[in-house]
C-alpha cells in the first residue's frame, strides 16, 4: 500500500520531533540511552508510524478494552467468539488466588457476568505457559465455584444448581506454547466436555484458546474474512499495512487506533509504558526459561527413581537367584556342571547390574550439573542487580527511584546503597557474598 499509517493517524510525529523532545529534556534523554540499539529503533518506529503500535501492551490494552470504559467493545469480540450476542452485566473482580509468576506473564485478566448470569473470563498471556489446558481448567473451576458460592449466598434456601451458569475462558496467545504449533493451520481451539454415548447434559465449562502467533502467520496479506478475523488482526498485528487494510476494511477499528496515538503524544507516558514492557518481556523470558529447566530437572528425577526402582527388582532377582543357589547345592551336591552353569547365570545379572547403576550415577551427575547450572544463572542475575544499583547509586539516583526502575525490592536496594558507601572498594562478587550472608533475599 502506498499510504502509510500518517496518512490515516496525522496525530503521528515525525521521527527527528520525537528526537528532539528527548534530547531536549535529560530524565528521557537518561531513559532512552538505557535502551540498547535495537530497542531505540523498536521505539522510534512505533512513534513515527514506521510500524504500527502493538495493542497487547498492558497500557493500550487497557485503554481500548477496559469494559468498565467502553463495555461494547468487549461484548462485541466476546460475541465473536462465542458465536452468539452476548451482553455485559458487570464486570467481577480478578481476585482468584494466582501464582506471582503466573501473574506477571499475563497482559490482562477480565471476569466479567454476562446477562444471562454466565461468566466470561478473557486473558492474554505474553508467553504461553506451561500445561495450558491443566491451568486453563483449574482457574475455570475457582471462577465457577465462587460462582457457586455467590448465588448460593445470595439465594440462601431458594438456590437451585440451575442457577449456575456456563463459565466461558478465553485465552489469547502472543507466544503460543508448542503444542498449538502441532495445529499450524487453526487459529481458534474450543473446548467443551463431550458424552460418549450421545447423552447430553448441561455441564458448565467451555474453553477458547487463541494462538494470535498462529493466526498472523497463516494471514499472509489474504483479505479480511470477517469481523472476527478483523478483532484477531487488531490484537495480533503491528504491521503498518496490515493496519491500513484493517481500517479501510472496517473503518470503526481507527478510533481505537486513535486512542492509543493520543497516549503516544505525551513521551514521558509513551516512554515508560515502552520500558514496562521490556522490564515485564525479561521477567518472562527467565521466568519461562526456568519454568521449562524445572520440568525438565522433574523429568530427570523421575527417571532416577524409575532407575531405582529397576535396581530394586534387580536386587530382589539377585536374591533370589543366590537362594535357588543354596537350595540347589543342597538338593544336587553332584550337580557340578548344573552349579556352574547357575553361577555364571549369577554373575551376568550382577554385571547388569553394575551396569544399571553406573547408569544411574550418570543420571546422578547430570542432574546435579543441571542443578549447577541453574545456581550460576540465578548468581549472574543477582550479580547484575548488584551492578545496575551500583550504576544507578553512582549516578546519583535515590534508592526510591533505583528500586522503581528497575522494579527491585526497596529493602534489598537500600541495603546495596549501604553496602555500597561502607565498603567502596569492594567488588561485585564481594557484595553478592554480604548480600548472601545477611538475611536479605532477593
Amino acid at each position: 500500500m502506498d499510504k502509510g499509517l500518517k496518512a490515516y493517524f496525522p496525530l503521528i510525529r515525525e521521527r527527528a520531533d520525537i528526537l528532539r523532545e528527548i534530547q531536549g529534556k535529560p530524565h528521557l534523554l537518561q531513559r532512552f540511552s538505557g535502551w540498547n540499539a535495537q530497542q531505540q529503533e523498536t521505539f522510534l518506529d512505533c512513534c513515527s508510524g514506521v510500524r504500527g503500535v502493538k495493542i497487547l501492551y498492558d497500557t493500550f490494552f487497557k485503554e481500548v478494552m477496559d469494559p468498565d470504559v467502553a463495555p461494547e467493545l468487549l461484548e462485541e469480540f466476546l460475541s465473536l467468539v462465542l458465536g452468539s450476542g452476548v451482553k455485559i452485566l458487570y464486570v467481577l473482580p480478578s481476585d482468584s488466588p494466582r501464582i506471582a509468576d503466573e501473574k506477571s506473564l499475563l497482559t490482562m485478566d477480565i471476569v466479567v457476568q454476562l446477562t444471562d448470569g454466565s461468566i466470561a473470563n478473557v486473558e492474554v498471556q505474553k508467553i504461553g505457559y506451561l500445561f495450558p489446558g491443566q491451568r486453563s481448567a483449574c482457574y475455570s473451576a475457582d471462577l465457577l465455584l465462587r460462582q457457586y458460592r455467590r448465588i448460593r449466598g445470595e439465594r440462601g434456601k431458594k438456590f437451585s444448581y440451575k442457577d449456575v451458569k456456563t463459565v466461558y475462558t478465553i485465552v489469547l496467545f502472543e507466544k503460543s506454547p508448542g503444542e498449538f504449533w502441532d495445529y499450524p493451520e487453526e487459529s481458534i481451539h474450543f473446548f467443551a466436555q463431550k458424552s460418549d454415548t450421545g447423552l447430553e447434559l448441561e455441564l458448565l465449562q467451555q474453553y477458547f484458546f487463541i494462538p494470535l502467533d498462529i493466526f498472523l502467520r497463516n494471514r499472509q496479506n489474504k483479505p479480511i474474512k470477517n469481523k472476527l478475523d478483523a478483532w484477531l488482526l487488531f490484537l495480533s498485528t503491528d504491521e503498518p499495512e496490515e493496519i491500513v487494510r484493517l481500517i479501510e476494511g472496517y473503518p470503526e477499528f481507527k478510533r481505537l487506533y486513535e486512542k492509543v496515538y493520543k497516549i503516544c503524544q505525551n513521551m514521558e507516558t509513551v516512554m515508560g509504558i515502552f520500558s514496562e514492557e521490556l522490564l515485564e518481556l525479561d521477567r518472562n523470558t527467565v521466568q519461562y526459561m526456568m519454568d521449562e529447566m524445572q520440568e525438565e530437572i522433574d523429568r530427570k528425577r523421575l527417571e532416577l527413581m524409575e532407575w531405582q526402582k529397576v535396581c530394586e527388582e534387580k536386587d530382589r532377582e539377585l536374591a533370589a537367584w543366590q537362594q535357588a543357589c543354596m537350595e540347589k547345592r543342597e538338593e544336587l551336591a553332584g550337580k557340578q556342571g548344573e552349579l556352574a552353569e547357575r553361577r555364571e547365570e549369577i554373575a551376568g545379572k550382577q554385571r547388569e547390574l553394575e551396569e544399571k547403576r553406573e547408569e544411574i550415577a550418570g543420571k546422578q551427575r547430570e542432574l546435579e550439573e543441571r542443578q549447577e547450572q541453574l545456581a550460576e544463572e540465578r548468581r549472574m542475575r543477582y550479580l547484575t542487580l548488584i551492578r545496575q544499583v551500583r550504576n544507578f547509586a553512582l549516578k546519583g539516583v535515590s534508592e526510591e527511584e533505583c528500586a522503581e526502575m528497575l522494579v527491585a525490592d526497596l529493602g534489598v536496594v537500600k541495603w546495596l546503597y549501604h553496602a555500597f558507601q561502607e565498603n567502596g572498594n569492594y567488588g561485585d562478587s564481594q557484595i553478592m557474598e554480604l548480600l548472601n550472608s545477611s538475611d536479605r533475599k532477593l
